[in-house]
């Protein structure tokens, strides 16, 4: 979504009456390269401070789960916690990281290392996000959703199959 960044410019100047946005958006690293960068996280810190941010006050991250789960971590370990809203971009992080409440990074070569658990103040899942991928990150986030609910909640996973169409098969979208 090229124009994301101006969107959120277009949004925020038609609603200041309810929201300040006290800088503009921040572009970083997406996937899991952005959670190995230790001094990435140190400069989003030092940027919420130099900004003034507080308990009061949200970081909203826009991306799929790896860069989520940096954010959540920076916002969690930043004064005690600054809340943090999720808007996850891709189908596996609409349906994994964007509703969790895991935050971390790796550190010293191991996934994760460094964690907390926050749940998000909100979550937006917005479809607009999920219409612009391509056909094959569409199916591969719909496999992973499929995954877990044959694990974890068959309940969920018939009601899927049931309403996915006359053969029971999920709909995938365009290739």
């Amino acid at each position: 979504m090229p124009d994301l960044i101006r969107r959120i410019d277009s949004f925020s100047e038609a609603h200041r009456d309810v929201f300040e946005l006290v800088a503009p958006a921040f572009v970083v690293p997406g996937g899991e390269r952005a959670k190995n960068i230790p001094a990435l996280v140190a400069e989003l810190q030092s940027r919420l401070v130099e900004l003034e941010l507080d308990r009061h006050s949200y970081v909203v991250g826009v991306g799929g789960g790896a860069l989520l789960d940096l954010i959540g971590y920076v916002a969690a370990t930043t004064h005690r916690g600054i809340r943090h809203i999720r808007v996850p971009t891709t189908v596996l992080a609409q349906n994994d990281s964007g509703v969790g409440v895991k935050n971390g990074v790796n550190a010293f070569g191991v996934k994760n290392l460094l964690g907390t658990f926050a749940p998000p103040a909100a979550v937006i899942n917005d479809s607009a996000f999920i219409d612009v991928l391509p056909g094959r990150d569409k199916r591969a986030g719909m496999a992973e959703a499929v995954k877990v609910a044959l694990i974890r909640d068959a309940a969920f996973f018939r009601m899927a199959r049931d309403q996915g169409g006359s053969a029971g098969h999920f709909r995938l979208g365009a290739p």
